[in-house]
């Protein structure tokens, strides 16, 4: 059924200034995803070309869910912007292998699936923060900064939840809470990285434009503790 993710990714590459086109999408790469988890009996959350399109599925909705309280007129060209982002990690997905494997024994706990679920939709909503920090540095209006500091605060919590769920899968699965490993480490620089840009808003309107480039980077750091980590370095979080 990959016929599924590529109209999902061609409603994100090229439709997603509409929003009905770009809920095809979503729905395309969602009934995708079910069909995936249905025949193997688990959420599809191991290996890249998973992980990466529940990522960009993530975004996607997201977006959607975001784009509800933008104004006409700014939320075309976020939508748009957004569905580009999630059709390119669509593309990614493609271009991997689907593991059909079962889960194994150490990751066959509610406790990993709820990890690793709030962990992605942290991910996507750093991704669509550094969005619009990117539509502020473009536009200068600062409504796209009121929205970014809700999808940052919204996608702190998620993972903050999400580092809590890690925790109790990793007492589970290794008997301690916390192993100090690559992924660990920098999940721990994402997490403080965020606080900081969310404290920062309480510096005023002077520090926009330092908060903007910080919602940017985010971006960059979010990244790297999601592929950078798993492809770079040997941790128990590698694909």
């Amino acid at each position: 059924m990959t016929w599924l993710l590529v109209v999902s990714m061609i409603c994100y590459l090229f439709g997603s200034s509409w929003r009905l086109i770009f809920a095809v999408g979503v729905v395309s790469q969602l009934v995708y995803l079910t069909q995936r988890s249905l025949s193997l009996g688990r959420l599809p959350l191991l290996g890249p070309h998973d992980t990466l399109t529940f990522f960009a599925l993530s975004i996607a909705v997201m977006a959607l869910i975001t784009s509800v309280s933008i104004p006409l007129r700014r939320m075309r060209w976020f939508t748009a912007a957004s569905g580009i982002t999630a059709g390119l990690f669509t593309l990614c997905a493609l271009l991997f292998k689907p593991l059909n494997m079962p889960l194994p024994q150490i990751l066959d706990t509610l406790w990993f699936e709820l990890h690793v679920v709030l962990a992605f939709f942290s991910y996507a909503l750093f991704a669509l923060g550094g969005v619009l920090c990117a539509a502020f540095l473009i536009r200068a209006e600062r409504a796209y900064l009121d929205i970014q500091f809700k999808t940052a605060l919204v996608g702190w919590s998620f993972f903050s939840a999400s580092m809590i769920a890690g925790g109790i899968w990793g007492y589970y699965a290794w008997g301690t809470y916390w192993l100090w490993t690559p992924k660990e480490l920098w999940s721990s620089i994402l997490w403080l990285f965020y606080a900081l840009v969310l404290h920062m808003r309480l510096k005023g309107s002077s520090w926009d434009r330092i908060v903007a480039w910080s919602g940017i980077a985010g971006v960059a750091v979010m990244l790297f503790t999601y592929l950078g980590v798993s492809m770079l370095m040997k941790s128990s979080h590698s694909f």
